[in-house]
C-alpha cells in the first residue's frame, strides 16, 4: 500500500504518529471506481457463516422468502449506514484506526480499534481454515495429499502476499474472483433445488415447525458487518472521487453500488442457499453437502468458489483492516506489509477452528463493543464536528486530540458503557450498542470535555478550510501549510 509522502509536519521522519499507510490518501492516490467497488463487495459478501445463518431462519420456522427478504433488508441497512461512515474515507482519506484519535484521543485510539484488528484477525483465521478444507479436498480427491494444515500455511501466504501488494491487487482479485462466485452460487442453488424435488419437497413452501423470531434474525445479520460498518474508511479512502464535490450524494456515488446493491443482494443470495441446504438435506452447508456426491468438475468447480470466497473476504474485509489497526498501534515499528503478516500469525494463534464451533456467541459479543464504537464515530463526525476535521491535528502529539494525557475519557466511557450493555443483552446487542454509544458520547462530549478542552477550537473549526475534498483539495496536499492554520485558529 504505497502512498506518497508529504513534505512538512505530516512526513513519516518527523513524527512518531505517523507511518506511510495510515496518511491520508490524495485525490490522485484513489484508484477504485464503482465496479470495482462492487465486485470488492460481491467478494466480501460471499462468506461461508451466512449459510449458517439462512438456515438457522429456515431452521427456526422462517420461510424461505422471509428469510431470503429479512436478510436482504437487514444489510440494505447496514449498507444505508456504511455510507455514513464511508464520508470519512471519501472526503478526508482517513483510515478508520487514525480517525478514532478524534473521539478517543491519539492514545485512547489503541483500545477500539485494536479490538476490530484483532476480530479482523480472528476471522482471517476462520476464512483460511475454510479455505483451507476446501484446498484439502482438492488435493485428496486429484494428488492423493491430505494435510488440511499444509494448505492453510499455503493459502495464508498466498493472502498475505496478496494483500501487501496493496489495493490495486485486491481489487484485481475482486474483479476475477466475484463473477466467478456469483456463476458457481447460482450453480449450487439449482444443485440444492434438485435434491430438494427428488425428496418431494418444495423449498419455497417449506416451514420448519420452530417460531424463531424475524427480528432475532435481522439482528444476528446487523452482528455480521458491524466490523465493516465502522472501518469502511479503510477502504473508501480509495475510491474515486471528483474534486469539489461538495454533494454527499455526488462525493459518494462510487460507492453506493457496493453498499446498496452488491452487499444485500449477495448475502440474501447466500443466507437462501443455506437455507436451501438445511431443506433439502438437513445440513446448514452447501458445501458438504455438494461435495458428499460430487466429482471431476463438479467437485473442483464447488471447492474453487469456496477458496475464491475466503480469499476475496480476507484481503479486504480483514487483512486490510487488522493490518492498518496493527500499523496505528505502532507506526515507528510496524510497516503495513509486517502488519499484513501479523495479522495472519494472530489469526492463526487464535485457534480458527474452535471459534467456528462457537461462531454465534463470537458475533455476539465482538458485535455488542463494535456497534457501540460505530454510534460514536458517528455521533463525532456528523454532530460533534459536522464533518469539518483537524486532520494534521490526528498526526501530533500535542494538538487538539492530545485530551487528557492522550485519552480522551467521553469516548472510552461511552464505548465501554454502551458495550458492555449491549454484551449483557447480546441477543439485540447493535440495537443497543449504536443508539447508546452515540447519545452518551454526545452528551459527554459537550456536557464536560468540549468546555475543559476544545470547545473554542472545534466550533472555530466549523469552516471549509476543514474539509477536503469538497474544497477540491487533499490533506497530503496542503500539510506543510499546518502549522500557520494553527497559528490562524
Amino acid at each position: 500500500m504505497t502512498l506518497s509522502s508529504p513534505e512538512g509536519v505530516l512526513a513519516p521522519d518527523h513524527n512518531p504518529l505517523i507511518e506511510e499507510s495510515i496518511l491520508p490518501t490524495g485525490l490522485d492516490q484513489r484508484p477504485i471506481g464503482a465496479w470495482g467497488y462492487a465486485w470488492i463487495w460481491v467478494g466480501i459478501a460471499v462468506i461461508i457463516a451466512t449459510f449458517s445463518l439462512g438456515a438457522t431462519g429456515a431452521q427456526g420456522g422462517v420461510e424461505l422468502s422471509k428469510v431470503i427478504l429479512t436478510i436482504f433488508i437487514a444489510n440494505l441497512i447496514l449498507g444505508a449506514f456504511m455510507l455514513l461512515t464511508a464520508d470519512i474515507g471519501t472526503e478526508h482519506g482517513l483510515p478508520f484506526a487514525v480517525y478514532l484519535r478524534a473521539p478517543f484521543g491519539i492514545h485512547g485510539t489503541h483500545l477500539p480499534s485494536l479490538s476490530r484488528g484483532v476480530v479482523a484477525a480472528m476471522w482471517f483465521g476462520i476464512q483460511t481454515y475454510l479455505g483451507a478444507i476446501a484446498l484439502n479436498g482438492i488435493g485428496s480427491y486429484f494428488l492423493g495429499f491430505d494435510n488440511w494444515f499444509v494448505w492453510y500455511v499455503l493459502f495464508a501466504i498466498v493472502q498475505v502476499v496478496n494483500t501487501a501488494a496493496g489495493i490495486e491487487a485486491v481489487e484485481k482479485l475482486a474483479s476475477l474472483a466475484a463473477p466467478a462466485i456469483i456463476a458457481i452460487s447460482v450453480w449450487m442453488y439449482f444443485t440444492l433445488d434438485g435434491i430438494a424435488e427428488t425428496k418431494g419437497l418444495n423449498i419455497w413452501n417449506f416451514q420448519a415447525p420452530g417460531e424463531m423470531s424475524l427480528l432475532v434474525l435481522f439482528v444476528a445479520n446487523l452482528g455480521f458487518w458491524s466490523t465493516m460498518a465502522i472501518d469502511i474508511p479503510n477502504l473508501t479512502r480509495f475510491v474515486r472521487t471528483e474534486p469539489g464535490a461538495r454533494g454527499f450524494l455526488a462525493r459518494n456515488r462510487r460507492v453506493f453500488a457496493g453498499q446498496l446493491i452488491a452487499l444485500p443482494i449477495t448475502q440474501a443470495m447466500v443466507a437462501g442457499i443455506g437455507a436451501v441446504s438445511w431443506i433439502a438435506t438437513g445440513n446448514w452447508n452447501p458445501i458438504e453437502v455438494i461435495q458428499a456426491d460430487a466429482k471431476g468438475v463438479a467437485l473442483l468447480a464447488l471447492l474453487v468458489l469456496v477458496v475464491l470466497a475466503q480469499w476475496s473476504t480476507n484481503t479486504a474485509a480483514n487483512l486490510i483492516p487488522a493490518a492498518l489497526t496493527f500499523v496505528n498501534a505502532a507506526p515507528k515499528l510496524i510497516n503495513y506489509r509486517i502488519a499484513v503478516a501479523l495479522a495472519g500469525v494472530v489469526g492463526t494463534v487464535c485457534f480458527p477452528w474452535a471459534i467456528l464451533d462457537n461462531l454465534f456467541v463470537f458475533l455476539g459479543y465482538y458485535g455488542a463493543f463494535l456497534s457501540a464504537i460505530a454510534g460514536i464515530m458517528i455521533a463525532d463526525y456528523y454532530l460533534i464536528r459536522r464533518r469539518r476535521l483537524n486532520v494534521p491535528d490526528l498526526y501530533l502529539m500535542d494538538g487538539q486530540f492530545r485530551y487528557a494525557g492522550g485519552f480522551n475519557w467521553a469516548g472510552l466511557i461511552a464505548w465501554l458503557v454502551a458495550g458492555g450493555l449491549a454484551a449483557w443483552y447480546s441477543q439485540y446487542a447493535v440495537l443497543i450498542g449504536f443508539p447508546v454509544g452515540l447519545l452518551l458520547y454526545v452528551l459527554l462530549m459537550r456536557a464536560v470535555v468540549l468546555p475543559r478542552h476544545a470547545q473554542a477550537e472545534i466550533e472555530s473549526g466549523f469552516s471549509d478550510r476543514f474539509l477536503a475534498t469538497s474544497c477540491g483539495k487533499s490533506w497530503a496536499d496542503i500539510a506543510g501549510r499546518h502549522q500557520q492554520q494553527r497559528e490562524d485558529l
